[in-house]
């Protein structure tokens, strides 16, 4: 977030004599309260001041790069999950890879009857299966996919940056959000790489607009 002149003005007046007035700030800088009033509150809701009824403006002591790692911890998986790509348990390879092709996805995610998680099917799962003679239509997903416990899930009330990391730690490119059901693992949304780029790039946007 690129700030003004006098908000640069008005921080540094906060730093060194806070907490302190709206009006004190104000005659400080020759203006008056109500032409100060949308700065204070850009920077207080940018989070360089903080404000308590009948003491003043203070300085919160952050910097724009803390602010911003703080923003990013509060994002959590249900804001950004997108909507699952799944195929059913007895779909033949041949069908997944064209269900991978024509959603432009890099993993598919495999369910039940009860649309809950058994498996996950990754373009190397697909590529694997491709090689050699066998006819791919004869062939079910649920004998080249990952099963469980070898599927890294998450949850919607996870955060953004815990998910992000289990995709770079297990070097994946999805993650199915999953809720606990009496049947299973219930997929409700996925979390791809893409996903938390996408989300990265708008906040950065936004933080310079």
């Amino acid at each position: 977030m690129e700030l003004s002149n006098r908000q640069e003005q008005i921080i540094v007046i906060v730093k060194e004599n806070g907490p302190i007035t709206g009006e004190n700030i104000a005659e400080r800088l020759g203006l008056t309260r109500a032409t100060l009033r949308p700065d204070l509150a850009i920077l207080t809701m940018a989070g360089f001041l903080d404000a308590r009824p009948r003491v003043g403006y203070f300085y919160t002591g952050k910097t724009g790069t803390e602010l911003l790692t703080e923003k990013i911890k509060q994002f959590k998986v249900q804001e950004y999950q997108s909507v699952p790509i799944v195929v059913k348990e007895d779909a033949s390879v041949y069908d997944a890879i064209s269900t991978m092709f024509l959603e432009d996805v890099g993993t598919l995610f495999v369910v039940d009857n009860n649309a809950c998680l058994i498996g996950v099917l990754s373009r190397k799962d697909l590529l694997r299966a491709s090689i050699g003679n066998q006819d791919l239509n004869a062939v079910p997903v649920h004998i080249i996919m990952t099963r469980m416990p070898n599927i890294t899930i998450c949850y919607r009330e996870d955060l953004m940056i815990d998910a992000a990391k289990k995709l770079i730690d297990k070097q994946i490119d999805g993650l199915p959000v999953i809720k606990d059901t009496e049947n299973g693992l219930e997929i409700v949304g996925r979390i791809t790489k893409t996903t938390i780029t996408k989300a990265f790039v708008e906040l950065i946007m936004d933080e310079h607009l």
